[in-house]
């Protein structure tokens, strides 16, 4: 049985901290990847993704509103607020025993139009993941983002087949 955590004697916190960070990055580098071969409307990211949907829609009637300003560009200091706070909360723990790893911390962009950066990044729950790039997707609000993650796709395989070309030709000059 587990005791009270004591902070002050807690091993390698820095340590964990940054596998907890390089989990986060992973996960979203595999979204990234997901984005640029499956069309977003087509995407499934759960076994509930059609309750999850619901529930985001009517739980959070902002998001729902057309055009859909505040799923495309989320706003972070609304999501903190005492209110947002409250209600993701009530949101995220409904999942608790639904969606595996549910309050794992990932890493969202702030506007669906762009791809991941530094300054389009924040640090949500799974779950919360879940909730925004679920009804992105359903909402067609990620397809410029699945544009994007094809063309570089596409231009990572070109550079890939250009050195490829160059390490033969190297080979072969030097045989």
């Amino acid at each position: 049985m587990a005791g009270k955590f004591d902070p002050q004697n807690a091993q390698n916190l820095v340590e964990i901290e940054k596998q907890f960070a390089v989990k986060a990055v992973e996960q979203a580098q595999t979204y990234w990847n997901l984005l640029a071969r499956v069309p977003p409307q087509e995407l499934r990211l759960t076994k509930l993704d059609d309750e999850i949907f619901q529930h985001t829609m009517e739980t959070f009637p902002e998001l729902a509103k057309e055009p859909y300003e505040n799923l495309i560009k989320l706003d972070e200091e609304w999501m903190k607020s005492p209110d947002g706070k409250e209600r993701w909360r009530k949101f995220i723990m409904s999942y608790e025993k639904k969606i595996k790893d549910h309050n794992f911390g990932s890493l969202i962009r702030t506007d669906a139009r762009d791809e991941y950066a530094e300054k389009n990044t924040i640090f949500v729950t799974r779950i919360q993941f879940y909730a925004i790039e679920i009804s992105r997707n359903r909402l067609g609000l990620n397809d410029k983002a699945h544009e994007l993650a094809k063309e570089e796709v596409e231009k990572e395989r070109l550079e890939k087949e250009q050195e490829e070309a160059k390490k033969k030709k190297k080979k072969k000059a030097s045989s």
